[in-house]
């Protein structure tokens, strides 16, 4: 992305800065000192910013200034009137006219005591002088031609035809009126106070929407709140309005549709904007989706409903998305992608990105110190706090103007303020998307946002429907709704203010009532002090520096609905027991100690122990299938000698590295047909794995630096699934493996 300064960033290069609202073109002799003067004295009354030729015209050719003035006017207003066609001065600045309609000015006729048939059919007055031109240009006769041409485009022209039907005061005021829409119409909207970083996702949105094209286009914005698509959006329509026939944006389409009778306001400001008629009457919403259905259908038009939240919004305003006469474009901004994929046309989607680091430094500067430049004192602090803001504009925009004028220990209080308690206007805006979740799918958001932040979707997926809250359908729904993204190996992921937003949510409760704990100062505190309930759900016990507690060995008896448990800490006592709703058990860094008389709860989806005293044959209950157990990880676990039976059929991870004293596998093992990923990894001692293997879903298999292993087991046809079986040679000695997998080998 590129940086916009605030001169650079005032408006678009595509978008034209006019000089002049309107030019006057017309006939000296017959309207100067009358209707023409009238006109121009009623237009600068209004406010409208017009040229009108004092000079006396003479000669044939137009001067220089005459036709920069028409290349620099908006609307072009030609005042036909009975001697008109007689100056060659008229009819050569019309053609300048109409040339000039290509680069997107408008011209509107007035059509002054004549009949536009004349000047199309080219009789009566009009005729007569076409007939002396071709007389006097003779010898260039193509001349006389582009004049007839382009007085025959004039006269077809939608215009202003003044008859004795009404006053010309009257006739004036009906100009003034039109014009008067028109320039509201392409007045450019106001994108940013410091539009930084918007230009390049501009030109991207405007390459989608393919300009030369005859098709009807539209094209979805979707992402975060807060994230720029509104700024970035109008900058595309102040880039391309002038291309139209008619325009309008229609701003905060959500939070007008809630309120009622303004969907019906909605589609009157669509009426009247593009068709420029405020005089339409909407009484009901039905009504006024027949009138939109039947006017686009007649011209050619630019539309942008902005932040779109459902369906039915779009339906009220655009139908199915089929009304649009050829070359017409939509834009639709939403935080919910599926809003875009369940339209009836197939839009084109772009997702706004966040701010690089560098334009998050400029645009937060730019509203903290009014300038680009800021004292050396204030760097560092200025960029621990667009890291905080980690790329979204809102956040920077709203940081940055409180602190603008305060003192440097003012910002350090503030930073700290903002880590622990999230601004209240940035906490609002975020919030909106949260709250259109269902109530499933907000348990699924917080899950992720207390403890599952950079887990693998398909794990997170296994744990959450052992609870019953359909993640599948539910994650699909927070990335639509842009809440959370899936990175690196569809790492969930997630933006660090939304984590703090969900985070915030719980916090807000009281303590009695919190059911998911993640600070380490409250879990430490809840856990030493013996205090949990039956509604923690969930705890994390992470210490940023190595730490040693003592916790009862009953410390979870009171927490019966207890589902996720994740630590870092050393506990000096092995624990005797662990609730039966348990899906998470993650230890790291330090052993956790289980005794014998604590089994593996049996509602289990995911354990992971490393450097844990852990003997699997004392915690697996036997004679007990663990059905909901896809996962275990027990790196570097110096106490498994042996892996036994685990009675798990739906293991889909093996993770084993390290185990220097694992010696044999159980034969079950070779049999579990959804295991996906096994790591036997510095398994030094390992000698006996199961003399089968029919893994039919096993697709990474590691064996590095099992130096021990004296025969690879025999291998069912049906395990075909293997893509990467990694090197087996421990100081140059090598295992034999069976021809049928030497296509897979990492030597």
């Amino acid at each position: 992305m590129v940086i916009l300064t605030d001169e650079g960033a005032s408006s678009s290069s595509s978008t034209h800065l006019w000089d002049y609202d309107v030019f006057l073109s017309f006939r000296g002799k017959d309207t100067r000192n009358n209707f023409t003067s009238h006109l121009y004295n009623a237009l600068c009354d209004k406010g409208i910013n017009t040229f009108m030729d004092d000079s006396l015209q003479k000669g044939e050719e137009i001067s220089r200034e005459l036709v920069k003035a028409i290349e620099s006017s908006k609307i072009l207003i030609v005042i036909f009137s009975k001697n008109f066609a007689s100056s060659t001065w008229c009819l050569n600045e019309l053609v300048k006219i109409f040339e000039c309609r290509s680069n997107d000015q408008l011209v509107y006729p007035v059509f002054y005591k004549v009949c536009p048939s004349e000047i199309r059919k080219q009789d009566g007055e009009f005729g007569i002088a076409l007939v002396e031109h071709e007389k006097k240009f003779k010898d260039d006769i193509e001349k006389v031609q582009r004049w007839r041409t382009t007085l025959t485009e004039a006269a077809n022209l939608s215009g202003f035809p003044y008859n004795d039907t009404s006053t010309e005061f009257e006739f004036i005021q009906r100009v003034i009126k039109e014009i008067s829409r028109t320039i509201s119409n392409h007045e450019p909207l106001f994108v940013a106070k410091h539009p930084v970083g918007i230009d390049i996702q501009a030109k991207a949105i405007e390459s989608l929407l393919d300009m030369e094209s005859n098709d009807v286009c539209m094209v979805g914005i979707c992402g975060l709140g807060g994230i720029g698509k509104t700024a970035i959006s109008k900058d595309v329509y102040n880039r391309i309005a002038h291309h139209f026939e008619g325009s309008c944006f229609l701003e905060n389409v959500r939070e007008r549709s809630k309120i009622n009778g303004d969907i019906i306001k909605l589609q009157k400001t669509l009426l009247s904007k593009i068709f420029r008629d405020r005089d339409l009457k909407v009484h009901n919403v039905f009504e006024g989706i027949n009138l939109i259905k039947k006017r686009l259908r007649s011209k050619k038009v630019l539309l942008v409903l902005d932040d779109v939240e459902e369906l039915k919004e779009i339906e009220n305003l655009l139908g199915e998305c089929d009304w649009f006469a050829s070359r017409s474009r939509v834009i639709i901004t939403t935080r919910d992608r599926h809003v875009l994929t369940t339209l009836g046309r197939d839009p084109r989607i772009y997702e706004v990105t966040k701010l690089s680091q560098c334009e998050a430094l400029e645009l937060f500067n730019r509203h903290a110190f009014q300038t680009s430049k800021y004292g050396e004192d204030y760097l560092e602090l200025a960029e621990q706090i667009t890291s905080y803001a980690d790329g979204l504009p809102l956040a920077l925009q709203i940081i940055g103007s409180d602190l603008c004028g305060k003192k440097i220990h003012e910002w350090k209080s503030a930073l700290e303020k903002y880590k622990n308690i999230p601004h209240k206007n940035i906490q609002k805006i975020l919030k909106i998307s949260y709250d259109g979740l269902e109530d499933f799918e907000k348990e699924i958001f917080l899950d992720i946002a207390c403890f599952f932040k950079g887990y693998e979707k398909d794990d997170v997926a296994n744990i959450l429907d052992s609870c019953k809250l359909y993640p599948d359908y539910g994650i699909g729904k927070l990335i639509d709704k842009c809440l959370i993204t899936l990175g690196y190996n569809e790492a969930l992921s997630m933006h660090d203010l939304v984590q703090q937003m969900g985070r915030e949510i719980v916090q807000q409760k009281s303590e009695e009532q919190r059911s998911r704990i993640w600070r380490y100062e409250d879990a430490h505190k809840l856990l030493t002090g013996n205090m949990g309930s039956n509604k923690i759900r969930g705890i994390m016990l992470c210490s940023p520096k190595p730490t040693k507690i003592a916790l009862e060995a009953n410390v979870f008896k009171r927490m019966k609905n207890l589902k996720f448990l994740i630590g870092n800490v050393h506990i000096g006592e092995a624990l005797e027991y662990l609730p039966d709703e348990l899906r998470v058990l993650e230890w790291r860094e330090f052993p956790l100690s289980l005794s014998s008389k604590c089994c593996l709860p049996r509602r289990l989806v995911v354990l992971k122990m490393s450097r844990s005293n852990i003997i699997l044959e004392n915690v697996v209950k036997q004679g007990f299938q663990y059905e909901n157990l896809t996962m275990i990880s027990l790196r570097s676990c110096e106490f498994i000698t042996k892996l036994p039976d685990l009675c798990c059929p739906n293991l889909e991870k093996l993770d084993l590295g390290d185990c220097k004293n694992l010696i044999e596998v159980h034969e079950s093992i070779g049999f579990l047909e959804k295991l996906k990923v096994w790591n036997l990894e510095g398994c030094s001692q390992l000698q006996i794995l199961p003399s089968m293997l029919m893994l039919k879903s096993l697709k990474h298999f590691n064996l590095c630096f099992c130096g021990r292993l004296e025969k690879f087991p025999d291998i069912h046809p049906e395990m075909n699934c293997l893509s990467t079986l990694d090197s087996m040679t421990w100081f140059g000695v090598r295992i034999e493996v069976p021809s049928a997998l030497s296509w897979v080998l990492d030597l």
